[in-house]
């Protein structure tokens, strides 16, 4: 086992969902951790949870993905502090409308695009050549089974995940020869602010989508990146798929 004791996180989009899971499960493991989020009073009272529960270090920086200049501020922050994070979630990431194509908004496209493509494309650069100079880290991204099949109104959140499962792929590609691991988790459907945030703030359209069925939850996703970094350094998960055990594709339920 691969202790993450002592060592460094750095999650994005850490506010709600697999992010505040993932951050709380690694401070309770011991492991200090950086957290990014958009909203500036949750990232805050994660930062005082987390300190006050388990006694780890947490630096917090409210920014949003999107911003090349704020990823770029962290990253030379970080490195003035002499911190290189062993591990970097790149969790930030979001579905808006659910439109075909011919009907869609174009700011939802933009945002998620921008977020979930360019916003990871960001950190990354920001974060990975200070691993690659220490030579060691995991570089976990956190995709979904909408970038393994297509379903209808969902074409750009779709095209958005298939290329979070390119981009995972070159990393990987990119990083042979380093002892630095990278591993995309793919979920089915989990139950977070992603509906909610997908339908603009509608809370009861937003519930329906868990109905009849029992989703992931973000506690279940923090496990398994937890058991990935925490393998033997020898060992490189490059994609793990997970859905809950009633959904076997996007077209393939068992709902009461």
């Amino acid at each position: 086992m691969n202790s993450i004791r002592g060592k460094w996180a750095l999650i994005t989009g850490a506010t709600s969902g697999f992010g505040k899971a993932t951050a709380d499960l690694f401070a309770k493991e011991g492991c200090n951790v950086i957290i990014t989020g958009r909203r500036a009073e949750k990232l805050e009272a994660l930062t005082n949870i987390l300190k006050e529960k388990y006694n780890v270090i947490v630096l917090s920086y409210c920014f949003d993905v999107r911003e090349l200049n704020k990823c770029v501020e962290m990253a030379n922050d970080l490195a003035e502090r002499e911190i290189v994070p062993d591990v970097l979630v790149n969790n930030a990431g979001l579905a808006s409308g659910k439109n075909k194509i011919h009907e869609g908004l174009i700011g939802d496209w933009e945002k998620m695009i921008d977020t979930n493509v360019k916003g990871l494309l960001y950190i990354t650069r920001s974060i990975l050549p200070m691993m690659v100079t220490r030579n060691e880290g995991h570089v976990i991204n956190i995709g979904s089974t909408a970038g393994h099949i297509v379903y209808p109104e969902g074409g750009v959140y779709n095209a958005s995940k298939f290329a979070v499962k390119a981009l995972n792929e070159a990393i990987n590609l990119d990083l042979v020869g380093t002892n630095i691991r990278c591993c995309s988790v793919d979920p089915g459907a989990a139950e977070t602010e992603f509906s909610k945030v997908r339908f603009h703030g509608d809370e009861e359209k937003a519930k329906k989508v868990y109905e009849g069925y029992e989703p992931l939850q973000p506690e279940d996703i923090a496990n398994i990146i937890y058991f990935i970094v925490t393998s033997p350094v020898h060992v490189n998960i490059t994609n793990l798929v997970v859905y809950p055990t009633a959904q076997r594709s996007f077209y393939v339920w068992d709902k009461k």
